[in-house]
């Protein structure tokens, strides 16, 4: 039998040494893991996910509350452990997301890689018509409707100078 991680879930207390140190290993350095200490700090993060294989974390997401427009997510950072990457939990995790924003009438907004994302259930037409200090090339947007909706980002404080 083939075994893969479990579902996604919630972060729980206690995980954030480790969800730092998958951040770390995923991403190269520091940057993200201060980002989300940021985050935590200001008050501002809607959701911490992860994904563990084996009694290990695997896979982790943040989403927090954008300033502006009110009600809207921002997904980042989106890690997922080197050991296991090119096996697909990323995208699957990512895709449970998508659906999740769509049934849940909530508006994600990521900024990355576009393909990934895209494949994973987020869409880049639909953000064609935000405003963002990103590039808007590699924003996309999931959640409820077809339409593509104009409005400006305002990310949190933490995102300042990344």
């Amino acid at each position: 039998m083939v075994k893969g991680p479990d579902f996604s879930r919630e972060m729980r207390r206690g995980e954030e040494g480790e969800v730092e140190e998958l951040l770390r290993l995923a991403f190269g350095g520091d940057d993200e893991a201060r980002l989300v200490q940021k985050l935590r700090k200001d008050r501002v993060i809607a959701g911490e996910m992860v994904m563990a294989l084996e009694g290990s974390l695997v896979g982790y997401y943040a989403l927090s509350q954008f300033v502006a427009p009110k009600g809207w997510l921002c997904l980042a950072p989106v890690a997922v452990h080197p050991d296991v990457q090119g096996r697909g939990y990323g995208r699957r995790m990512i895709g449970m997301l998508s659906a999740w924003a769509q049934a849940s009438h909530n508006t994600v907004v990521v900024l990355g890689q576009a393909g990934f994302y895209a494949r994973a259930g987020f869409d880049s037409e639909r953000a064609a018509l935000l405003k963002s200090p990103y590039p808007i090339e590699h924003t996309l947007l999931a959640g409820p409707g077809e339409d593509a909706p104009e409005a400006e980002l305002i990310y949190p404080k933490a995102f300042d100078g990344l």
